[in-house]
């Protein structure tokens, strides 16, 4: 049974979202993107990682969803992100900066490098002999047509890397396409298991079952690397654009605003 407390937050998130979108007059904070992942970034970032584990946003295209975890967390002030998100100078902008290493150890937004700079860092963890620290790295479905992705997926599986977890926000829609039509559907369990990981699938929209996922990997053979795919919908949340391409070039204004509002806040 989903906690009230993290129901409502799943829900307070996506509000701040809408709000912070709603500033931006553009498509430009892929909203669809946004509301598709926040729930796998609630669990991983707020109930699953160790301050000394580091995280990759790799679809960093979807970075307000992060920035407003952050900002729970309180390593994003409210200042911060409300009266500087997308302005000139900002550190917070449509893609991850690469200013603020601590929290964001990598820039991103050119898909297909997070997985492989997320691999080194769990390589050094093990090399330092660090090896309770972990490496969480969270990725589109369309992203894994990028050759860099496999080629990432192949040093961590050669090298054991049993304290990587990858995270693919499976919502089955790309750019301009579905993931299916366009090169296929790169992010399927046997793919990965081919590739020598640990692999589970779960509803990417429930927190309960997103933790025991992470439980279930925990427990399976060491000295793989470890991949949860969470089944999600772009735009889940806000009935207009649920699972559409334009989803992600939408301009959060108007009617358009106020009923993303109505159907966040009367989400079951």
């Amino acid at each position: 049974m989903l906690s009230r407390k993290k129901k409502n937050l799943s829900k307070e998130l996506r509000l701040k979202i809408v709000k912070l979108a709603s500033k931006v007059p553009s498509a430009h904070p892929h909203i669809g993107s946004c509301m598709s992942c926040i729930d796998m970034l609630i669990q991983t970032l707020i109930y699953e990682m160790k301050p000394s584990d580091k995280f990759i946003l790799s679809k960093g295209h979807a970075s307000l969803a992060l920035y407003v975890v952050f900002n729970f967390l309180g390593k994003i002030s409210d200042i911060e992100l409300e009266k500087t998100y997308f302005e000139d100078g900002t550190q917070f902008g449509i893609h991850t900066p690469g200013t603020l290493p601590k929290d964001i150890p990598l820039a991103t937004g050119s898909l297909g490098h997070g997985l492989s700079f997320a691999a080194g860092l769990a390589k050094g963890f093990k090399l330092l002999g660090q090896n309770n620290r972990k490496a969480y790295c969270l990725m589109s479905d369309g992203e894994c047509n990028e050759g860099a992705v496999w080629e990432g997926a192949l040093f961590a599986s050669h090298h054991k890397l049993d304290n990587l977890f990858v995270l693919i926000d499976r919502n089955k829609l790309q750019a301009f396409g579905r993931t299916k039509d366009v090169l296929g559907d790169a992010a399927n369990p046997a793919k990965w298991r081919a590739f020598g990981f640990n692999v589970i699938s779960c509803n990417g929209h429930n927190l309960k079952e997103i933790e025991n996922s992470f439980s279930q990997l925990r427990a399976l053979n060491k000295g793989k690397p470890n991949l949860l795919i969470g089944n999600t919908v772009r735009g889940k949340g806000i009935k207009a654009i649920e699972n559409k391409v334009v989803s992600n070039y939408t301009t959060v204004v108007g009617e358009f605003y106020k009923q993303a509002i109505e159907d966040i806040k009367n989400m079951d």
